[in-house]
């Protein structure tokens, strides 16, 4: 049986659908998101011919062209290094090319109503596009191959990048968990003890018979220690055709994911993530840890979710202290891309946060480059969390490290934006532990910390190095007297 394509992980993300769909614009914009190269077949075909398609057509027929084509799709399809990739509207219909898109390639199908897609083709002088009823037909002949060529379908950039990360956003989606999670192998449940009490009765109905155990974990920071890792793996029973779904907050997602990367060298993972932390930035990206003393997040491994299922829905039951440390998150995030994404309806900020920090794992899946950005904050969080032995809630503590990053950046009137919103009282924590800890960050050099700043809204930089005295100036002014 062939391997699942569940996402554009180090795959060429290829774009298909039918003459007027968009592909290329769409396209375009997906290569810009992730950082890839952008080939349009067509253009591609007339760049090495250097003879327009519609010239070729009249001269090689259709035949011709579709064998320029599929050889043209051949070269770019058999590229190592993953690119975004437009395809003419008939260069799925050969059976070699197909076959190279199911090898080397996560195809999205672009979705596209038959009138808008006349009405976006009928002045472009394609070949085929000259006779309504005749474009109609070609248009319903195609479309079972488009069907059966797609690993997913979308409308629009925002959802092609999210089926692209393997993220999976709906209200009521947990009730589709048996279809939502891969494959057809048994199922074993992680789930914080807290939340089970909630949904873990609904999750497991909603796996059925593919549910043979369910494994309870500490609410908190509390789940993220080597005895809870241990217990894991000493617990843990499915083989490699299986799958851990773990249901919870960020540390439960932290730690299961950890578990099922190092759990027989590595197995199937799906996080369903019940807190707006967990929806919004946790459960995204592949990162997964536990903390050691005095250090967050210091052990751990990149393992991409086989599938991220985020359902809005169980956000009703989530405290109101659970909410705030997720609009932390959604704040930053926001600050990120440049748009006011806390002044969205929860569900909508719930999507757009995953598009955004989907799309930046993506393009950088194991944190070498752009996805440094996501740290925004983090650094001066992650060490005062650590100097209140976790005790400080995360979304607190994000809350004081947006300040000082914008302080940092000179950005005043997002620092009063963070406040309006946020309202993060002083920490109280060891100003030595603090700068301690800040100073062992895993993003530091020879203990020198490296920041994220904002020249603007939208405009990050990362890898930033200040003077010391302005870092600690920094930290000290987050920490109560």
């Amino acid at each position: 049986m062939a391997t699942p394509r569940l996402n554009a992980l180090g795959r060429h993300l290829a774009v298909a659908g039918f003459m007027g769909a968009g592909k290329s614009t769409v396209g375009t914009e997906l290569a810009r998101r992730l950082g890839r190269a952008f080939v349009d077949l067509d253009a591609e075909i007339v760049r090495r011919s250097g003879r327009e398609v519609v010239d070729l057509f009249a001269e090689l027929g259709e035949s011709g062209f579709r064998a320029l084509e599929e050889s043209t799709a051949r070269d770019v399809l058999d590229a190592a290094e993953p690119v975004v990739v437009a395809l003419g509207g008939g260069a799925v219909l050969p059976a070699s090319t197909r076959e190279l898109l199911a090898r080397h390639a996560f195809t999205i199908l672009l979705e596209v109503d038959p009138d808008v897609a006349w009405a976006r083709a009928r002045e472009s002088g394609r070949p085929l596009a000259r006779d309504e009823a005749a474009f109609r037909a070609l248009h319903a002949a195609r479309r079972p191959v488009y069907e059966a060529v797609a690993d997913a379908r979308a409308r629009d950039v925002d959802e092609a990048l999210l089926h692209a990360a393997g993220i999976h956003v709906g209200v009521g989606s947990t009730e589709e968990l048996a279809d939502l999670v891969p494959g057809e192998g048994a199922v074993e449940i992680v789930i914080d003890r807290h939340v089970a009490g909630i949904h873990g009765v609904s999750v497991q109905l909603a796996l059925g018979s593919r549910d043979v155990a369910v494994h309870e974990v500490p609410g908190g920071e509390e789940a993220k220690t080597a005895a809870v890792l241990e217990r894991l793996w000493r617990s843990l029973r499915i083989g490699r055709d299986g799958v851990v779904v773990a249901v919870g907050g960020g540390t439960t997602t932290d730690v299961t994911g950890f578990a099922a990367a190092t759990y027989m060298r590595g197995v199937p993972w799906v996080p369903v993530p019940t807190t707006l932390v967990g929806q919004v930035d946790a459960a995204i990206g592949g990162k997964t840890a536990v903390d050691l003393p005095g250090a967050k997040n210091l052990v751990g491994a990149f393992h991409w979710p086989h599938r991220v299922v985020v359902d809005p829905a169980l956000l009703e039951t989530l405290p109101d202290g659970e909410r705030r440390n997720g609009l932390a998150e959604v704040v930053k995030t926001g600050l990120l891309a440049g748009q006011p994404l806390w002044e969205l309806p929860e569900p909508a900020q719930v999507r757009a946060c995953a598009v955004f920090k989907g799309a930046v794992c993506l393009a950088d899946p194991h944190d070498r480059g752009a996805r440094a950005q996501l740290n925004l904050g983090h650094t001066f969080a992650h060490a005062l969390e650590a100097a209140a032995d976790y005790a400080l809630p995360h979304g607190h503590a994000v809350a004081l490290g947006l300040l000082a990053a914008l302080r940092l950046s000179g950005l005043h009137e997002e620092c009063r934006t963070v406040e309006r919103l946020l309202r993060p009282a002083l920490a109280h924590v060891d100003r030595e532990a603090a700068w301690r800890a800040l100073a062992r960050d895993k993003k530091a050099a020879d203990g020198r910390p490296r920041l994220v700043l904002l020249d603007a809204p939208g405009r990050p930089r990362w890898g930033v190095e200040l003077p010391e005295a302005d870092v600690r100036a920094a930290l000290d002014e987050l920490i109560a007297s």
